[in-house]
């Protein structure tokens, strides 16, 4: 378990989005930001993004120097390997010393493996944290993408920062009701309506648990647990808080959308958690039910501990454990927020009962 978040290690946030829903484009704006400097930006190619009137020179046939003080990077091998070559480049100073990396997934990747990427391999797991995800969403094409492709509901999932694009391109009526879509999927994650790519960094940037502005561990902004607002007060010591889909929830003329299969939810438990029933809870949901896990986030009241614990997965990984320096306010609850494909509510939540309602502390 960490002691604390080791923020000296390099943030890393992933652009995903589906096919022609404007990553290329937001990458061209983005670049020349000063809130981009000192960034190393991993893509495919260089021709898919046009760095021309940005190019400074080149310093290695598979990286470039960018006039913004960006360094740009396409994927050599697997993305294990470009990043601890960059790593490397870096401590060597064969390259500037970039303070952030920025990965763009191609149209039709599901951001999992990217991330488990972050979470699995032992260097890049030292070296680098997960900042966050930004999903762009064809506001002209979304809703027929989300209907249509499993991957784009994926990519919108487990997003932090979600982007409407081409939003001037579409009427009011449909981008308010792929917005509210949006929101039903993945009730934390701002929208941000985006024309031509055009949006600040800042707005896009420092999502993760800590937050270089005020140098310290916010869990609030984190976790966002307030965002899954409809709450049923349940029994034996936790409320759950649900803003999601089951077959009920649906209109019955869309029982074939994609995110039908989606559930977001809280649970809120107000009695201190035993970690090690706590593990086993969680060993056995992935184990049953790993591949359709796609997003946990959560601070836990551990029992003997003074301080929470922040704990984040995605599908079958997990981040390592990490020991807050002290709880936010007064409120000790524990909470874990899910996202789910396939996982009904119920299920869920009654394994989570069957295993604490018997535990010494719960």
């Amino acid at each position: 378990m960490n002691d604390a978040v080791p923020v000296e290690r390099i943030p890393v946030s992933v652009i995903t989005g589906f096919l022609g829903s404007g990553k290329t484009t937001l990458l061209k704006h983005l670049l020349p930001q000063p809130a981009m400097a000192d960034t190393a930006v991993i893509i495919n190619e260089f021709g898919e993004v046009g760095l021309d009137h940005l190019l400074v020179e080149a310093a290695k046939d598979d990286t470039v120097l960018l006039s913004s003080g960006c360094l740009c990077c396409t994927i050599r091998g697997d993305l294990v390997d470009t990043m601890r070559r960059l790593f490397f480049r870096r401590r060597a100073g064969e390259i500037p010393a970039f303070t952030r990396v920025v990965i763009e997934t191609t149209g039709l990747a599901d951001p999992a493996p990217v991330l488990h990427t972050l979470m699995r391999d032992p260097l890049v797991s030292e070296c680098y944290r997960l900042d966050g995800v930004i999903a762009t969403v064809d506001a002209v094409n979304g809703m027929d993408q989300l209907d249509r492709q499993m991957e784009s509901v994926k990519q919108a999932a487990v997003a932090d920062r979600l982007l409407l694009t081409k939003s001037d391109l579409a009427d009011p009526a449909r981008i308010a009701a792929l917005e509210q879509r949006l929101h039903a999927l993945n009730p934390a994650a701002p929208v941000f309506m985006v024309k031509n790519g055009e949006i600040d960094a800042a707005e896009l940037l420092n999502a993760g648990l800590y937050n270089p502005e005020t140098k310290s561990l916010d869990v609030r902004r984190w976790l966002k647990a307030e965002a899954y607002d409809i709450h049923d007060h349940g029994h034996g010591g936790h409320h759950e808080h649900h803003h999601g889909h089951d077959d009920r929830d649906q209109d019955p003329h869309d029982v074939n959308r994609h995110d039908a299969r989606i559930a977001a939810f809280a649970i809120d438990w107000d009695r201190p958690l035993d970690w090690a029933v706590f593990i086993d809870w969680i060993e056995m949901l992935i184990a049953g039910h790993g591949e359709n896990l796609l997003r946990i986030k959560g601070i836990l009241n551990v029992a003997g501990e003074a301080a929470p614990i922040a704990v984040h997965g995605v599908q079958h990984l997990f981040h390592p454990p990490v020991m807050l320096p002290a709880w936010p306010d007064q409120d000790r609850h524990s909470r874990l927020v899910f996202i789910t494909r396939d996982i009904p509510r119920e299920t869920l939540l009654a394994s989570f009962r069957s295993f604490f309602a018997a535990a010494k502390t719960a």
